[in-house]
């Protein structure tokens, strides 16, 4: 159960690294067409960008899926990692950031001041060149140290 626990902790932590990569890589480059509308956003509820919460649900659910059916092994822990990661993602992006969802307004907390300092960094960029801060949970320390003299 410990080994379960650790390797799911684990998952949620390496996932930080994987969606960086995925949205350096993917989404400032082949798939910038399902990302464009996140950087100028249109009328609507809904993104193209929202397509990209497939590449981490579906492997996420299969590996769950499947690790149940052969007796809970490991890849329940690995795929719930995953899904862990995704339900942060979704509220510290969605919600609390981009406010598409009227849940968290206004938070005084220095971490997410500085998350929200260093996401809009990266939205200064309107095109998929000269990206900067690809992260979400894991904030350089400048940001840190400028959410402190903004305070």
């Amino acid at each position: 159960m410990i080994l379960h626990i650790l390797i799911l902790f684990l998952t949620f932590f390496v996932m930080e690294f994987m969606a960086w990569a995925t949205h350096k890589y993917l989404m400032h480059g082949l798939g910038w067409y399902f990302h464009k509308d996140h950087h100028q956003p249109t009328k609507g509820v809904f993104e193209k960008n929202d397509v990209y919460f497939l590449i981490y649900a579906i492997p996420s659910w299969l590996l769950i899926m499947f690790g149940m059916m052969a007796e809970n092994d490991i890849r329940v822990s690995i795929g719930s990692g995953i899904a862990l990661y995704g339900i942060a993602y979704f509220l510290v992006h969605e919600v609390f950031i981009h406010q598409r969802l009227s849940w968290f307004k206004r938070t005084d907390n220095l971490y997410f001041r500085a998350i929200r300092k260093a996401h809009k960094v990266h939205h200064k960029h309107l095109g998929k060149e000269h990206g900067e801060c690809f992260g979400m949970l894991i904030v350089p320390i400048k940001y840190f140290r400028e959410a402190m003299r903004s305070k």
